[in-house]
């Protein structure tokens, strides 16, 4: 019978990367809330652009995209997510914004419907864990960001020893500061800040502004 909890565990779980039905949007619901505090404290690294347009990849239930919108007064905020329950649940949580400073689409990382330099700002939070190609996909942020634009990437979960999610969610990758600051050099990021609090806390600031 534990055995059978613990099936059932993970596969409620294995949502975080793609949240399909009513378990997926109970992790969205989960998301928002127990991710905030975590995602605060990345988005105080970040200069904020009133006028700024921002694009979140992997926006999930929208609550980030929901601060973004605060935070840029006079700008406009796009989400993109992998997953179709995670625009639904993002477009009813920011409803009010929605086709006006809010867009948000259906879509891969490594295929971003969007303009060259669209974006003064990328950001990412707890969702590079699930990305297959990092080489790519860092290559297409830097295609849509401004020349002096900058990458977010947050993430709980930054020592590949700890296997306590990894050995649960099927197709998850806990990377380390130093690789990613080494896969966004090779990309061209210019100018790269890590901050780390806690045990594990990652949060990286990689600018687009290496000279060409």
């Amino acid at each position: 019978m534990i055995m059978g909890k613990k099936g059932l565990i993970d596969r409620i779980f294995q949502n975080t990367s793609h949240p399909k039905g009513f378990w997926g949007r109970m992790i969205l619901r989960g998301m928002n809330r127990f991710h905030a505090p975590l995602a605060q404290w990345a988005m105080s690294y970040l200069m904020w652009k009133p006028d700024g347009n921002v694009l979140d990849i992997g926006c999930g239930g929208g609550a980030n995209l929901a601060c973004m919108l605060q935070k840029c007064p006079h700008g406009k905020v796009y989400g993109i997510d992998i997953s179709e329950e995670s625009v639904t649940f993002a477009c009813k949580r920011n409803r009010k914004q929605m086709n006006t400073r809010c867009f948000i689409r259906q879509g891969d990382v490594t295929e971003l419907p969007y303009n060259d330099g669209q974006f003064d700002a990328v950001t990412a939070f707890e969702t590079i864990y699930f990305w297959k190609d990092l080489p790519a996909a860092f290559a297409e942020i830097k295609r849509v960001l401004h020349q002096n634009g900058s990458l977010l990437i947050c993430c709980e979960a930054s020592d590949p020893g700890n296997t306590k999610w990894t050995s649960r969610i099927e197709g998850m990758t806990v990377y380390p500061a130093n690789q990613l600051e080494a896969l966004l050099a090779a990309a061209g990021f210019g100018e790269i800040e890590i901050h780390q609090r806690k045990k594990e806390n990652l949060c990286i600031i990689a600018h687009n502004n290496k000279e060409k």
